[in-house]
């Protein structure tokens, strides 16, 4: 039988050209669409193709705790954001 598990995950979404890109830090995973919808689609299924295909690997736990996730009474949590910001950068050129 098929187990569910819901995650509420950090999910950046911005605008790459004439696409939407969904960028979540707390998974490494980010995935593009023609629309908002469409990134925000298509990040969930590849959100569930990661935990499908590390599940069946039996590394879920190892790339998860690599990720910063914690695991608590057999359930893993996501890491915490702490503040998300736009900072001013100034990078010296050659």
């Amino acid at each position: 039988m098929e187990q569910h598990i819901s995650y509420k995950l950090p999910v950046t979404i911005f605008r790459g050209g004439k696409h939407f890109v969904a960028y979540s830090p707390a998974v490494d995973l980010s995935s593009s669409g023609k629309s908002e919808q469409e990134a925000r689609r298509m990040f969930t299924e590849a959100v569930e193709i990661l935990f499908e295909e590390l599940t069946d690997m039996g590394t879920l736990d190892i790339v998860l705790k690599d990720l910063g996730w914690t695991k608590a009474k057999g359930h893993f949590q996501p890491p915490e954001i702490v503040d998300h910001s736009v900072m001013n950068i100034q990078v010296a050129t050659v």
